[in-house]
C-alpha cells in the first residue's frame, strides 16, 4: 500500500497530477479541494493517497489532509459509490459542508454533485451517518501554499477537469459561462463553475 507521496510536482491537469518521487513519475488522481491548495509545478508537495485496485486498472488517488483521504475511504464503501463519485462529492462539496449534508438529511445539495440521483443520496444519508463520526479531524485544512501559475489555456483545463469529474460536456459550457470573465487560473475557474452548480 502506498500511504503518501513525496516530491516533485511535474505536472497538474485536473483531475491528474504527475508527481516525481526519486526519479519515478506517479500519476495521481487528486479532487478539486486539493487541486486548490497545490504549490506551483515544480515545487515540492505531499500527498496522502489511496491506491484503489480494480480488474483493469490501478488507480492512486492523492489527497491534501487525512480527513479528504479517510472520507474517501467511508464514500467508496457505500455501496453505488466508487473511486469517480466519491471524487465528484470531494470535489463538488468540502469535508464539513458534506457532514451537514447527511447530518440534516440534505439529498437535494448532494444530487447536485455529478453521478448521484436520488437513491445514491439518501443512501449515503444512511450509509454515512455512522462513518462520518470516525474520520479524524475537524476540516479540510490547506497545507501546501499558494496556488500555481496561471495554465496556458485554464478555460479548456477546467473543461477537460468538469467532464471528468462526470459534468455533461453541455453543462459544463453554461456553467464557464457563468464564471467571472475576470477569474484567470484554472482551479478558480473551477471553484466557481463548481459554486455554479451547487446553487
Amino acid at each position: 500500500m502506498i500511504g503518501f507521496l513525496r516530491g516533485r510536482l511535474v505536472a497538474k491537469h485536473p483531475p491528474q497530477l504527475l508527481v516525481d518521487v526519486g526519479g519515478v513519475g506517479y500519476e495521481v488522481e487528486a479532487p478539486m479541494s486539493t487541486f486548490y491548495d497545490l504549490p506551483a509545478v515544480g515545487t515540492d508537495v505531499t500527498l496522502h493517497t489511496q491506491l484503489v485496485v480494480r480488474e483493469d486498472a490501478h488507480t492512486l488517488f492523492g489527497f491534501g489532509s487525512e480527513r479528504e483521504r479517510a472520507l474517501f475511504r467511508e464514500l467508496i464503501k457505500v455501496s453505488g459509490v466508487g473511486p469517480r463519485i466519491a471524487l465528484a462529492i470531494l470535489s463538488g462539496i468540502n469535508a464539513a459542508d458534506f457532514q451537514r449534508c447527511i447530518e440534516s438529511e440534505d439529498v437535494a445539495t448532494l444530487t447536485r454533485v455529478p453521478g448521484i440521483g436520488r437513491k445514491t443520496a439518501e443512501r449515503l444519508v444512511i450509509e454515512m451517518r455512522d462513518r462520518l463520526k470516525v474520520i479524524p479531524g475537524a476540516g479540510i485544512s490547506p497545507a501546501r501554499g499558494p496556488a500555481g501559475a496561471v495554465a496556458a489555456n485554464p478555460q479548456a483545463e477546467a473543461y477537460n477537469a468538469l467532464v471528468a469529474l462526470g459534468y455533461k460536456p453541455a453543462e459544463v459550457t453554461r456553467l464557464l459561462q457563468k464564471v467571472d470573465s475576470a477569474v484567470a487560473s484554472t482551479e478558480e475557474m473551477i471553484r466557481h463553475a463548481l459554486r455554479v452548480a451547487a446553487g
